[in-house]
């Protein structure tokens, strides 16, 4: 058994980690509402820019005319995944879960497929396992702005529009609530635009389908919308990504919190006895001698 001295250590170690991921609980709170705050500053414009999208796409123009990023491909040779994780560790399965759904999507198929992993955990991970790692981001703040994620847009059109890829996804968890996260796969490339009022989980619009001229042209405004509309839909995946992070972080250092107590709490009680042993072998001792020098006298 330990000595009492090494007892007391141990449980002045343990009640010091506790006030570690009691801080670690704290700031992972506060960093989930702010980036649930940056997701919701981003939603009008995303929406805006989806009504946008939507009534170009209804105008009766040609499909040769429309936006390479907006034409499905016959065939699809290259598939470029975008992956969200995070650069720390100690939030729990967050990371794990994030991988294994997207080899469990894309690890087993015949297409060759590139990856771009945001966060060093992704990066870290797919190294490990061989994968084809066109890029990685890392550092990000949090939560970011629009230029800290603009470069990963960019990179995925211009992948696209070059012919290296013809699909481009991305992957990341999406933040239900504080104990709930989900991880989804979602195709932003070519985006799918869907004329009777319906896609990419916006508000369906129901504008009338009168015909109208833009100034500039039609084209004009795709050439300018749909690669921000695509940055728009990566930025907003990173911000609920990072929510899903911290709150799995918060919740993680939470559990940790309690089973430190609960631990402090054992490692005392083992203390107490091991106290109460060491007394109660000191007074046999005292008891002992006593008797011992009582027969020596007699």
């Amino acid at each position: 058994m330990p000595s009492a001295r090494e007892m007391r250590l141990r449980i002045r170690s343990v009640k010091n980690l506790s006030q570690v991921t009691r801080a670690l609980e704290t700031v992972s709170a506060s960093k989930v509402r702010k980036a649930m705050q940056a997701a919701l500053a981003t939603r009008p414009y995303a929406e805006k820019a989806w009504k946008v999208l939507l009534h170009l796409a209804r105008q009766p123009i040609q499909m040769q005319s429309l936006h390479p990023l907006l034409v499905e491909r016959n065939k699809v040779n290259n598939i470029l995944v975008i992956m969200v994780t995070g650069d720390r560790g100690l939030a729990g399965s967050y990371n794990v879960n994030m991988l294994r759904h997207t080899l469990e999507e894309f690890g087993h198929i015949e297409t060759p497929v590139r990856y771009i992993a945001v966060g060093r955990k992704g990066r870290d991970m797919l190294a490990r396992r061989r994968k084809n790692l066109l890029a990685e981001f890392s550092n990000l703040p949090s939560p970011p702005s629009v230029l800290d994620v603009s470069a990963i847009g960019r990179l995925a059109v211009n992948q696209y529009l070059s012919g290296e890829v013809d699909q481009v996804f991305i992957a990341y968890t999406e933040f239900v609530n504080m104990i709930k996260q989900d991880t989804i796969i979602r195709k932003i490339l070519p985006l799918e635009v869907d004329t009777s009022g319906h896609g990419h989980g916006t508000n369906s619009t129901h504008a009338n389908h009168a015909v109208f001229s833009y100034e500039p042209d039609s084209s004009g405004l795709l050439d300018q919308i749909v690669p921000r509309f695509t940055a728009i839909q990566i930025y907003q995946a990173i911000l609920s990504s990072q929510a899903s992070e911290h709150a799995a972080r918060m919740v993680a250092m939470r559990n940790a919190t309690d089973n430190a107590l609960d631990l402090v709490e054992d490692l005392q009680l083992d203390y107490n006895k091991a106290r109460q042993q060491s007394i109660t072998n000191d007074m046999l001792d005292i008891a002992s001698g006593a008797e011992a020098l009582s027969a020596a006298k007699a």
